[in-house]
């Protein structure tokens, strides 16, 4: 009779132990479904000493159009940059392989800060920075996109940062929700565009390109704005000096460093990102 208990017992065991196996071996099978589905929407990291950076697609959309994001993460004490760096830096650049039928419709750039680093001013993050993306052009066919990204990143040197990302691309409905959720995150991290409560009301820059004046209404309750302006390439203007006119608008005076030579302001766009109450608003300042 003990033996026989003994054995049931035994038995029961051993079915309990093939039952916890058999469970954990589905868990971990799961998971990796799980791994692998969102990793299907982004690609590997590449990483180097500064940091690590990867990039992330969603399904296209009707038009076949794809969102996505270049995520960069520096490493603690490290930055990177502003599409316009400052005194020294590289601005993230994105190039598609020759010959691809994609194109880079845009690229979006969270609110940066000016960072003051031995003497130098630097325009860009010092945390985890997610760059909006939309691609347009894939091909219906095709299975892989892959982007070339140059970032800079810095801590005591700036080092050039450059890697091939590719994304094996999904063309069912599938989401991967935590990719979807980083990149709706990142667009809300955009600054605004004008309103009728924050914008730019007259620019006018004086003839010896020495000065940009700025009117600007601003959020209520706020005076004292903070002003990017980015001219030409590598170029970015930062110390305006605010004056309040009588109406409640604010006027800014932004002295014009030093422009390459024979440079005319006819017919070129600079972009000013202005910082007023909590809220950043950008836009475009076109000179005819």
């Amino acid at each position: 009779m003990m033996n026989t208990i003994r054995h049931s017992s035994n038995l029961a065991l051993h079915r309990r132990t093939l039952g916890l196996i058999f469970g954990l071996m589905l868990g971990f099978a799961t998971l990796a479904l799980a791994l692998g589905h969102a990793h299907a929407a982004s690609s590997d990291w590449a990483v180097n000493e500064g940091g690590r950076m990867r990039l992330v697609l969603l399904p296209a959309d009707p038009d076949g159009r794809r969102e996505g994001a270049l995520v960069i993460e520096p490493n603690p004490g490290w930055i990177t940059y502003w599409k316009e760096p400052g005194d020294v830096g590289i601005p993230p650049a994105l190039t598609l392989a020759p010959g691809s039928t994609a194109v880079i419709e845009s690229i979006g750039f969270p609110v940066p800060k000016v960072l003051d680093n031995s003497g130098m001013r630097d325009v860009g993050y010092d945390h985890a920075v997610t760059l909006p993306l939309m691609i347009a052009g894939l091909g219906a066919d095709t299975d892989t996109l892959t982007v070339n990204a140059f970032v800079g990143v810095c801590k005591n040197i700036c080092i050039p940062f450059q890697a091939d990302l590719s994304v094996a691309l999904s063309h069912d409905d599938a989401v991967a929700t935590d990719e979807a959720q980083l990149i709706a995150t990142a667009k809300q991290s955009l600054p605004e565009v004008p309103s009728d409560d924050f914008a730019v009301t007259h620019y006018a820059m004086r003839a010896d390109l020495k000065q940009l004046d700025l009117t600007l209404r601003l959020p209520a309750g706020t005076t004292g704005p903070q002003v990017f302006v980015s001219g030409p390439s590598g170029h970015v203007f930062l110390d305006g000096k605010a004056e309040i006119l009588e109406d409640g608008k604010v006027q800014v005076s932004v002295p014009i460093g030093k422009l390459p030579k024979t440079y005319t302001m006819s017919g070129k766009r600079w972009g000013i990102l202005v910082l007023a109450g909590g809220r950043a608003m950008e836009t475009a300042l076109a000179f005819d």
